[in-house]
């Protein structure tokens, strides 16, 4: 799908010219006249990038932008300023509003579409780690939205790569005034200390002596330990075509130099800000993944999980000629636990049963919470005599070392059942080795508890 441009200038003249423009490069431009209908634009969530003037009659640019970053319906949306002005202090002033850029008329055509490119893929990005945390929500853990436009950008780590002293000292100098710098001056070790170093943004020369400040930038976004961090280049202006490029391999904003201090601490807090806002929702993400596929309680993985990967595990057994096992656990009486010591201490035995499982199986075995107090855990590559042997030595774990419940102020004596089989047949359906395993269970129960039973294929 083609990004959504939103143009907002009150000059007809004016949003004719980029709408041209944009729309030679199959950009879908919609347009605003005034402050206001851009912000309604926005929250209809009609758009990916707005390009903003600044000069307008109901509300200026400024105000628009603030209202739009301070919003966390909207805060996400980038902003590019396009203006007349061209002061340092007025290009400061939209950086502190939360612009994205801010671009001097007359803006070059390369230039333009070189920065929307760059944002849409940016955008497209985080719209797509917006949407697979709708789940996050769903599931009751909280959206970064809030803690994202309250973010100051402030405290981040930052690695600054340059090769001249008097550069670095004096970026160096500017940095530390609200971060953690580190300063690399040899190129050649740059990527392995950004790879180390856990930073919020990496800061690069491109006119490095001797060597290619852009293959650089190529190299962290294509490792994986540095691919999400944001890169800030800094040029002098005779290289200013190259940073074009760097925008089209990764690069998420530039600098040409003299650097302004105030908009270097601005770009860098931008970018800073960004990238804690996409951690925080790749966080989301993984954990709302972890939950649908783990018990909440006991920290194993649950029957949803078991049932699709179980068969997983069965298909590479008999292509491999390997045996597999499966044994299903059931604590004894767990109903009389929780009805002579309380709900509370059932949840205590069963988070320690788990650590007990944990501890007496390999990494490579499948430990699940079936339901309630039953278990399952699959052992790949294991006879039914090992097996037998893992089930004993699991039993008496259990039956060992009483329980503490209610904080420690108690210890009860637990016990578990086991019944125990094999996959051995190639073919055989999953649920029939569950069955052979819940029939052995059975036995095992009515055989006096506290104890393991196997059943062969």
């Amino acid at each position: 799908m083609s990004a959504r441009i939103l143009v907002v200038d009150d000059v007809p003249a004016n949003v004719k010219l980029l709408e041209a423009r944009l729309s030679a490069e199959y950009f879908d431009v919609m347009t605003a006249s005034n402050g206001t209908e851009a912000l309604a634009i926005c929250h209809r969530a009609e758009c990916d990038i707005i390009l903003l003037d600044v000069m307008m009659p109901d509300m200026d640019g400024f105000e628009v932008c603030r209202r739009i970053k301070s919003d966390p319906a909207t805060h996400h949306i980038p902003v590019v300023m396009v203006t007349a002005l061209d002061s340092p202090s007025d290009r400061n002033r939209g950086l502190e509003a939360g612009a994205d850029d801010f671009l001097t008329k007359p803006v070059s055509d390369v230039v333009l579409i070189a920065r929307v490119r760059s944002l849409t893929r940016l955008k497209m990005m985080t719209d797509e780690l917006r949407m697979r945390a709708i789940t996050s929500l769903e599931i009751g853990m909280q959206a970064p939205e809030r803690s994202a436009v309250s973010d100051t950008g402030k405290g981040g780590r930052i690695l600054l790569v340059d090769d001249r002293q008097s550069s670095y000292e004096r970026l160096a100098t500017i940095l530390a005034a609200e971060h953690t710098i580190d300063v690399e001056p040899n190129p050649t070790e740059a990527l392995f200390h950004a790879a180390e170093g856990n930073y919020d943004l990496l800061i690069v020369s491109l006119d490095l002596n001797n060597f290619d400040g852009l293959r650089l930038c190529s190299q962290a976004r294509s490792l994986e330990r540095t691919r999400h961090v944001p890169i800030l280049a800094i040029a002098d202006p005779e290289n200013a075509t190259r940073l074009l490029r760097g925008l089209e391999i990764g690069v998420n904003d530039y600098l040409l130099r003299p650097i302004d201090k105030t908009e270097l601490l601005a770009r860098a807090r931008t970018q800073i800000r960004r990238r804690r806002y996409t951690d925080h929702l790749r966080d989301n993400v993984q954990n709302s993944i972890e939950m649908a596929i783990t018990d909440a309680l006991t920290g194993l993985h649950n029957r949803r999980y078991m049932e699709s990967h179980l068969a997983t595990l069965a298909e590479q057994a008999a292509t491999r000629g390997k045996p597999l096992a499966l044994m299903i656990l059931d604590i004894d009486f767990f109903k009389s636990i929780n009805d002579n010591y309380g709900h509370d201490a059932g949840d205590d035995v069963l988070r320690e049963f788990a650590v007990r499982v944990r501890k007496s199986i390999r990494g490579i075995d499948l430990a699940c919470r079936y339901g309630g107090e039953e278990f399952v855990i699959v052992m790949p590559e294991t006879d039914l005599h090992v097996a037998g042997m893992v089930a004993e030595r699991l039993r008496r774990s259990i039956a060992g070392e009483p329980f503490a419940i209610h904080k420690g102020a108690m210890r009860i004596e637990v016990t578990i059942s086991i019944g125990l089989t094999t996959l051995e047949r190639k073919g055989e359906a999953v649920a029939d080795v569950l069955k052979r395993a819940d029939t052995a269970l059975y036995r095992a129960k009515h055989d006096g508890r506290n104890r393991v039973v196997s059943q062969a294929a």
